[in-house]
């Protein structure tokens, strides 16, 4: 019933495929319009209105390397980077 449409970005004027899938979950959802923009632009006009996410960055108490962290760490509790992070929360399942 649907078939993949070439459609042109309004934002960088890049083609972009409007698959028939695409189409399908449009009209399931009852949008009437055809996207305008291309995944890449829609992507960056969605993160345009959020605030950019502030990282700190501290010793890490397991390996002693960089870890970033998006909050502002406290001298009293440790802080991991994420690969000593991921295996402690692995070890307690």
């Amino acid at each position: 019933m649907y078939q993949d449409k070439t459609l042109v970005c309004r934002d960088c004027g890049e083609e972009f495929v409007f698959t028939a899938g695409e189409q399908e979950f449009y009209a399931d959802h009852g949008f009437q319009n055809e996207p305008q923009r291309c995944k890449t632009c829609r992507d960056k006009r969605k993160n345009a209105s959020r605030p950019q996410r502030e990282f700190f960055t501290a010793t890490c108490s397991k390996c002693g390397g960089e870890a970033k962290l998006p909050f502002q760490p406290s001298s009293d509790r440790p802080v991991y980077c994420s690969d000593c992070f991921a295996k402690i929360r692995a070890e307690r399942g």
